[in-house]
């Protein structure tokens, strides 16, 4: 494995936030390029091209990119490609891109909850919005989101578009999006085209693993695609880290802690080997962590004791698929923490991206086991 710490702190850094200005190249372009749920095709082209430049194999499977290095083994990361948008479904119609790629209706018996859909309504109000082919990515038009309502007879979330009358069903239609830096934060429609950025740059400065790339992530459905791909080309036990981003209630608390692991989600337990020795190859190099089930446990007792009803831990690709894998895959996950989520102005502390970066370097760079023995000697 190249020397990829070493790489990371010779790069130029960018003048306004410290971190690596190729990599800040890098995020402008993908931010750019659509990606709404279930119409990820394009997207993955604009992937396929960023990775082959900084010499990654690349091979596309349904629902699924995957990048490899000389040393595919070495370490596998996932990261989720698809972002949340609106999908034509009738003439001057558009519904919440999420809701139709999950199929939640009330013809299946499993309709989106109320509060939800109360929540997606107010988050877009005024929104510039434009159009694009599902695979070529090609330009199809720009307007505004004008009005949405919840539909009586379909108990769904209908978006009424200015300036989109001339769409056909099944054109998907992205919120306009340019990335925004500030002194403290990355700022834009950041989940989850963050991490793929990430992801993306680790080739640049000599990741020889395997990064995954998959769709439908907001749907619930990625996890399937990544399944297929162990079953047909994974190991006896296959060891994974997802990195996501994470909700806080404000850019304060996010602040709080520079990176977020998690101990399980709402549908498994990851795997606390692997969980326990990110958290203390964070602590060995300076680097503030929380563990976000114990933060939801720890609010849940206090809303418990206002007799409010709970939080949930969260549903989260990595759990998803230790679930349904029965021991085939396991792994972890290390997140960003993040403000303002599934918004386009989602806010990404500087300090979190440069150690979320700085942690994936000492990953692929050397063994981790290594790493914590020669600092436990060194105490």
């Amino acid at each position: 494995m190249a020397h990829i710490k070493d790489a990371l702190s010779a790069l130029v850094a960018d003048s306004k936030t410290g971190l690596p200005a190729t990599f800040i190249n890098l995020l402008s372009i993908l931010v750019r390029s659509p990606s709404v749920v279930g119409a990820e095709h394009s997207f993955f082209r604009v992937l396929q091209r960023e990775l082959e430049e900084r010499g990654a194999k690349v091979t596309w499977y349904e629902g699924l990119l995957v990048a490899q290095g000389s040393e595919p083994d070495s370490l596998m990361l996932s990261a989720h490609s698809d972002r949340h948008g609106l999908v034509c479904t009738g003439p001057n119609e558009f519904q919440y891109a999420a809701f139709v790629a999950g199929a939640r209706s009330d013809l299946l018996g499993n309709s989106v909850d109320e509060q939800l859909m109360r929540k997606v309504v107010d988050r877009f109000p005024n929104e510039q919005v434009y159009a694009y082919e599902p695979w070529s990515g090609a330009y199809r038009g720009k307007g505004k989101i004008k009005n949405a309502y919840i539909c009586e007879y379909r108990n769904n979330l209908i978006f009424e578009l200015e300036g989109m009358e001339h769409l056909v069903a099944g054109t998907p239609v992205a919120f306009k999006d340019n990335l925004k830096v500030t002194e403290q934060a990355l700022i834009g429609q950041m989940d989850n085209v963050l991490t793929v950025a990430v992801l993306v740059y680790m080739f640049e400065i000599g990741f020889q693993g395997t990064a995954f790339f998959t769709a439908q992530e907001e749907a619930g459905k990625s996890w399937r695609y990544l399944l297929e791909w162990f079953r047909r080309f994974g190991g006896s036990t296959n060891q994974l880290v997802v990195v996501d981003t994470s909700p806080y209630p404000d850019f304060a608390t996010a602040q709080k802690q520079e990176l977020v692991l998690r101990n399980k989600d709402a549908n498994a337990k990851f795997n606390n080997a692997l969980t326990q020795k990110l958290a203390k190859l964070c602590a060995a190099n300076d680097i503030s962590v929380q563990f976000k089930d114990e933060y939801v446990e720890a609010k849940n007792a206090e809303l418990a004791s206002r007799n409010e009803p709970p939080a949930s831990l969260g549903s989260t690709e990595m759990g998803r698929i230790i679930s349904a894998s029965k021991g085939l895959v396991d792994g972890t996950t290390l997140q960003i923490p993040t403000s303002g989520y599934h918004t386009l102005s989602e806010s990404a502390p500087l300090e979190s991206v440069s150690a979320f970066i700085y942690m994936l370097a000492l990953l692929a760079d050397q063994n981790i086991d290594e790493i914590l023995l020669k600092e436990s000697s060194n105490v």
